[in-house]
């Protein structure tokens, strides 16, 4: 598959002040040590990849970090973007900010509207494990690329068919390197990833 770290999305984008949220420093922290370990960044090619969420407490949505950011030492609150509306099926979706939501934002939204429990989305790229866990963890298939509504409906299908609830870990198949992690809050995402680390 091809990567172009680039929004495939349709996306309504309306220009907002993003303030500190429930949950902005969580993320950060978590934020701070998969970039430390390479897990989010840009490659050698310049492109950034890796991106988190957390569940906007309030029921707006999520807020998610911004397309292009991963490269960035340190998030600040306009780093990120506030999802309000999507829709899988049109891949299509609604943000706040300053700049548009990541490319992999519908991705978390299956994550979210599968599995209410769900406060926090990881995608990180990792070879090292995305290569360990090819027959060990629910995997989305390997002709689904990154950023389209195939990938967002697939990962709704493993959230629903697959055991993928209790491990809370997927394989991106198509998108190599390319794994999400989830969980309750940014720390337990965090945990569900490192434990194959």
């Amino acid at each position: 598959m091809t990567e172009t770290g680039v929004v495939k999305f349709s996306c309504e984008h309306i220009a907002a002040e993003i303030e500190t949220f429930a949950g902005f420093d969580e993320l950060g922290a978590c934020r701070d040590q998969l970039f430390a370990r390479n897990l989010i960044g840009v490659d050698a090619n310049g492109i950034a990849f890796g991106n988190l969420s957390v569940r906007d407490v309030e029921g707006r949505g999520f807020f998610v970090t911004a397309s292009g950011s991963s490269g960035k030492a340190q998030l600040a609150p306009s780093d990120y973007a506030l999802v309000t509306h999507f829709d899988l099926s049109r891949n299509w979706l609604r943000c706040e900010g300053a700049a548009v939501a990541s490319s992999e934002s519908l991705t978390h939204a299956a994550v979210y509207q599968a599995d209410a429990s769900a406060g926090a989305v990881i995608h990180v790229h990792t070879s090292e494990l995305w290569n360990a866990l090819a027959n060990r963890a629910p995997s989305t298939s390997a002709e689904i690329e990154y950023g389209t509504p195939a990938m967002a409906e697939e990962i709704l299908r493993l959230l629903t068919t697959s055991n993928v609830t209790a491990q809370k870990i997927i394989r991106m198949g198509g998108h190599e390197g390319g794994m999400i992690a989830f969980g309750r809050n940014p720390a337990e995402a965090q945990a569900m990833l490192m434990r194959f680390l």
